[in-house]
């Protein structure tokens, strides 16, 4: 049995198994190795400045002939106008007025954790709210990187977070096909009507940003929603099992991410595939301390103190102002306890750090030798 659905067709890969585009571990030697090895790679380009992921695309065209994609983010929050707008969109008091409380809980932290003092926070280093903040996720930001994926004519573009409706007929002149990951039916609708190639389904159990609704529920229904547009299905899909339950759910094929964190090439420092292999199916932990929105992470101290604090975190993009000194600070000293990363529920499943290739070819092989079996859970007539 060879695993083939429309999904192939519609790439030009040889099995439906895409790469998700994980932001810091979704790198051109990742994107590329999955693409040679037949699935569908794609950039994690959601931090990429506009220059470093036309760099990007062309490192990953050297490494590779053969389909790839580029995965940002649209967050309607940040789309709606400038980073002040939405500030002042935010119920209750701005990101704004909380920001010097926010400040010392985050210099606590790191004190505690022996992780130095909060860049932000030294004396002679005035930094204002606006700068922090255009220096991560910002409208102008998000738009250059869609500028450099339709003056690249990318194979493929993900929409990781938001709807790519206003850019769908720009790429489609390039001959791009447009992919949105979605977390409800109203997305997919959504999606549906903004003319996109692809859906993705991820449920729950996803790591990173994801629905509230568990994977094995959410597929199906986005699935009816889609019509004739194809589904992937993603979260907590970590071998060929998965991915052969996926297509009964009627998913034409599965976007991987955690699997693929495990992978030789995976832009993520050694302790944190360490963290991974020696992670169980409880290691993981929904918490807003990093983006600001629901995401999955293996279970660190940094999302245990906001859990514990007086503090909600702040909405999208300003979380991040806090959360990057200590994510950074912490990957600098290696330590696992407080930056270990984004990673779904099926953690538990990896046992080893393994090539890509390697990787692809078992899920593929453990999905087919599943499908196999499939005719014989048919009950005999009697």
């Amino acid at each position: 049995m060879s695993l083939h659905t429309r999904i192939c067709d519609i790439f030009g890969i040889e099995y439906p198994i895409i790469l998700a585009g994980m932001g810091g571990a979704s790198n051109p030697e990742l994107a590329a190795a999955v693409s040679n090895a037949g699935g569908l790679g794609v950039l994690g380009a959601a931090t990429c400045h506009p220059d470093q992921l036309r760099e990007w695309i062309a490192r990953t065209r050297s490494l590779t002939d053969r389909p790839f994609g580029v995965d940002t983010l649209l967050p309607a929050s940040v789309r709606r106008g400038a980073a002040g707008d939405g500030a002042k969109a935010a119920s209750g008091p701005s990101p704004a007025d909380e920001l010097p409380e926010l400040k010392k809980f985050t210099a606590e932290f790191m004190e505690r954790e022996g992780l130095g003092a909060f860049p932000f926070a030294e004396p002679g280093k005035p930094r204002s709210f606006m700068e922090d903040l255009g220096n991560l996720f910002s409208k102008e930001v998000f738009e250059a990187q869609m500028e450099v994926v339709i003056e690249q004519k990318v194979p493929v573009y993900a929409a990781g977070l938001g709807n790519p409706g206003p850019w769908v007929d720009r790429l489609h002149d390039q001959g791009t096909v447009v992919l949105s990951v979605v977390g409800a039916v109203r997305h997919a609708r959504k999606a549906v009507e903004s003319g996109v190639d692809v859906i993705v389904a991820q449920g729950h159990d996803a790591g990173g940003h994801n629905s509230p609704v568990g994977t094995m529920a959410l597929v199906p229904q986005v699935v009816d929603a889609a019509g004739d547009v194809p589904v992937l299905a993603a979260g907590g899909i970590g071998d060929g099992r998965g991915v052969a339950a996926a297509l009964m759910l009627g998913a034409e094929g599965a976007w991987l991410g955690t699997a693929f964190l495990a992978a030789e090439e995976a832009a993520i420092e050694d302790y944190q595939k360490k963290a991974l292999v020696e992670a169980n199916e409880e290691g993981t932990v929904i918490s807003r301390s990093v983006t600001g929105k629901p995401a999955r992470l293996i279970r660190n101290s940094w999302a245990r103190a906001w859990e514990e604090s007086e503090f909600e975190p702040l909405p999208m993009p300003f979380q991040s102002i806090l959360a990057g000194p200590v994510q950074a600070t912490a990957m600098q000293q290696k330590r696992g306890d407080i930056a270990p990363g984004f990673a779904g529920q099926g953690i538990g499943m990896i046992d080893a750090v393994r090539p890509a290739a390697e990787i692809l070819r078992e899920i593929v092989e453990g999905a087919e030798r599943t499908l196999e079996r499939a005719p014989g859970f048919h009950a005999n007539p009697s």
